[in-house]
């Protein structure tokens, strides 16, 4: 049977009319749950379960009355620590930040929050945002929940734990480099960067993207009607859409999918993530599609280009920060950024021009194929206490090779469990869309989900 906390969003709201289930019942179930996982994966900053309390209430009388506020009134909602609340800190992960209550709510926020969403907590992410791990100066180290000792990813790491412990259905993170995605494929759960400026963020930045992170397609898919309403501080904010966000389904008979099983650069694939990627290729050639093997979008000269130019932009940024605080932040960001103090400026113009490099490259992959399959992550795992799959400042990249390449290029891609490796761990499909094509790739992610059954056996709550 499913357990209560484990209901949709559309399940939730279906009670919810019926009046079988309340808000409130609810919170108090999922408060329950969240209080016995908590202290194994640390996936919470600023958990209000007080407030969470008084916003359910007030739910519960809006639908008490046939009233609700939107199509999210009443489901628990948590968003990761960089996207600002008002009235808290955002400590972007690393104690090197002073921690000042924000002076309104982001765009995110703001649109949750307009209808009827019980934002009960934000979501741990390491220094900056900068790493795909749960380790952080400032947030006790995230674990992911399928094996505690194991790395949940990042740097939507709170999010991903949080989404696999069955924290409610709903949890948002940000994605500049795979930071929705990694994460996602890391610990079984479904993650969607929509395209670029679909979901409007504050503050913007080249590449940075925010989607939702669920257990379901479904589940994703519905709260998009809701995260998409433009917002003026977004200046990237696509226009108003008229999309159906639940017309899921698809025929993929004819359809053109490339298979990419070389990221080109980085770290190799690991057989068992090759082997399940494989498989579920032949998925969708069974159901019709043709598949076609292609070749890498990204180059060593492409990934190097961007990680000089990343290191010259966080220096610009933590270069003002006093002596004390910089060495706050964690030791192995500190050192990749340092890397960045003496990069001029023509290098730093070089290094972003190869982030045009990587967009021409994408566009011209998808002048032949409409969609792109391949590996979330090229490995199965590393340990909780790390940094990055490398674990070594100086190769900070390796694993973000089919990641990086989309949110250059602003296409829409998506991360869903495909199977797990002999030691029990989650291995994810990434699903890639052509510019503006997040409908097609929720559409082949929900396809895909229906054929192999989705994940049913989630973690075990702890003893």
């Amino acid at each position: 049977m499913t357990e209560q906390t484990d209901l949709s969003i559309r399940e939730l709201r279906r009670k919810f009319t019926k009046k079988c289930l309340s808000p409130s019942e609810y919170w108090l179930a999922l408060e329950q749950h969240i209080e016995a996982w908590e202290p194994t994966i640390s996936a919470l900053y600023a958990y209000d379960p007080e407030d969470a309390r008084r916003q359910a209430a007030a739910s519960t009388e809006r639908w008490a009355k046939g009233e609700p506020l939107g199509a999210l009134d009443g489901i628990p909602v948590t968003l990761k620590e960089l996207i600002a609340t008002k009235g808290q800190a955002v400590p972007l992960g690393t104690a090197a930040v002073e921690l000042v209550p924000a002076a309104e709510d982001a765009p995110i926020a703001a649109r949750l929050r307009e209808d009827g969403a019980v934002i009960f907590a934000k979501t741990t992410c390491p220094d900056y945002g900068m790493l795909s791990s749960g380790l952080s100066s400032f947030h006790k180290l995230s674990r992911n929940p399928w094996d505690p000792s194991q790395n949940p990813g990042g740097s939507s790491a709170g999010a991903s734990a949080a989404a696999a412990a069955g924290y409610g259905p709903l949890h948002i993170g940000t994605d500049i480099g795979g930071s929705v995605r990694l994460p996602a494929g890391w610990t079984g759960i479904f993650g969607f960067k929509p395209s670029h400026g679909r979901i409007p963020v504050d503050p913007y930045y080249v590449g940075r993207c925010a989607g939702p992170m669920t257990r379901t397609v479904e589940d994703a898919a519905f709260s998009m009607a809701t995260l998409s309403r433009p917002d003026w501080r977004d200046g990237t904010s696509l226009p108003p859409n008229e999309i159906d966000w639940m017309d899921l389904g698809i025929d993929v008979s004819g359809m053109k999918i490339g298979l990419m099983l070389d990221a080109g650069c980085g770290l190799p694939v690991d057989d068992e993530v090759r082997d399940a990627v494989v498989a579920a290729a032949k998925r969708f050639e069974e159901a019709g599609a043709i598949i076609i093997d292609v070749a890498p979008v990204l180059t060593r000269q492409m990934l190097d280009g961007l990680d000089v130019f990343w290191r010259a932009r966080f220096w610009g940024d933590i270069m003002g920060l006093s002596e004390e605080r910089r060495n706050s932040i964690l030791p192995y960001i500190h050192s990749w950024a340092k890397g960045g103090a003496d990069i001029s400026g023509v290098d730093a113009v070089r290094g972003f021009n190869q982030t045009i490099e990587m967009r021409k490259s994408c566009g011209k992959l998808f002048a032949a194929v409409d969609a792109v399959l391949s590996p979330t992550n090229p490995i199965v795992s590393y340990p909780a206490e790390w940094a990055s799959p490398t674990n070594d400042p100086a190769r900070p990249f390796e694993h973000i090779g089919f990641t990086v390449p989309w949110n250059m290029s602003e296409q829409p891609a998506s991360s869903i469990n495909c199977g797990f490796s002999r030691s029990g761990m989650p291995i994810g499909l990434q699903i890639v869309g052509p510019r503006f094509g997040d409908m097609l790739v929720l559409q082949l992610s929900k396809a895909f989900e229906d054929w192999s059954g989705g994940v049913t056996n989630w973690p075990k709550r702890p003893a």
